[in-house]
């Protein structure tokens, strides 16, 4: 067991050294990444910050005027809002009125109509009826004159037949 100790020592060296080789690349390498972010953020503060400052510059000259526009477009839509609701009420009292004045109208010509039909009624009963019983009354007796008349005139034609204007009584 000897003999292994001094082979363990140099391979346990030789592991130690390769770390420590390892850690040295490592540290070499991550300065060398640190140099260029650096390097690159130094770039950045350098042609952003005029960027950046531009910007929060017009962002505080500009907030007033938005936050005036802004007002603005709020109360305009409140207005137009205000006025829109106006404009409904008042279309929806000319819908009902013109609906009322529909019905009154539909209301008056319905009356109307059944006045004309009574009236009607009432002239055919009242004045055309009678005049149509008289008119058969006056014809009745025209046509019993006209037979009495007629009769003298039978004798003298000595019953030679029945004359035009006869026939049809």
């Amino acid at each position: 067991m000897d003999n292994y100790l001094p082979g363990f020592i140099a391979i346990t060296t030789i592991a130690v050294l390769i770390q420590a080789g390892i850690m040295f690349a490592l540290y070499v390498s991550v300065r060398k990444s640190s140099a260029r972010m650096e390097a690159l953020a130094s770039e950045v503060r350098t042609k952003m910050l005029p960027v950046i400052d531009t910007s929060q510059s017009m962002l505080t000259e500009l907030r007033p005027k938005i936050e005036a526009a802004v007002s603005n477009v709020n109360q305009s839509s409140a207005l137009v809002r205000a006025q829109l609701e106006r404009v409904d009420a008042a279309i929806g009292d000319v819908i009902d009125r013109a609906r009322l004045q529909v019905i009154r109208t539909d209301e008056l010509l319905s009356r109307t109509l059944d006045r004309v039909e009574e009236t009607t009624d009432v002239m055919h009963r009242t004045v055309i009826s009678p005049v149509r019983q008289l008119s058969g009354l006056v014809q009745g007796l025209t046509a019993g004159l006209e037979f009495l008349v007629g009769g003298k005139r039978r004798q003298r034609n000595n019953g030679m037949g029945v004359p035009q204007d006869e026939m049809f009584i």
